[in-house]
């Protein structure tokens, strides 16, 4: 099984890949892969950071595990169904929401990172704004 590596300022972040229950999703997150762009905080969701790939031409993808309530270390891939496209990184208490309301994104990958190394990383996209973030499929 392939694993997805979230490499934050040089920072390591492992994850477990979801394929049983979010088969699409995983897939289409392997395709998009490798990916260099940037981190940032959410508005309106809570203690969350996201990660735009609304420029990213995604096939159709179903509701497939998805929640409004993810749980630290949730990846979560929104594929665009009422907002932008946008991969959802949960550092504590998250609501997934827009101006257009809440969202229910699909449970891909869970990371294997302490509470407090994410919420870190969602004080840091607080108080200095973005940071560089690649994305990358390890075997």
């Amino acid at each position: 099984m392939s694993d997805l590596e979230l490499v934050v300022d040089g920072d390591v972040l492992s994850s477990t890949f979801l394929p049983e229950a979010a088969p699409e999703s995983v897939e289409a997150v392997r395709e998009l892969a490798p990916l260099h762009t940037e981190l940032m905080h959410v508005r309106w969701s809570g203690h969350a950071t996201w990660i735009n790939i609304d420029e990213i031409d995604l096939p159709e993808i179903p509701r497939e595990n998805h929640t409004v309530y993810p749980s630290y270390g949730d990846l979560l891939l929104y594929p665009g169904y009422r907002n932008e496209q946008e991969i959802l990184v949960p550092c504590g208490p998250t609501c997934f929401k827009s101006p257009a309301g809440e969202l229910a994104g699909n449970h891909f990958a869970t990371l294997e990172t302490p509470r407090d190394a994410l919420a870190a990383i969602e004080e840091r996209t607080l108080q200095e704004g973005v940071l560089d973030v690649t994305l990358r499929v390890v075997d």
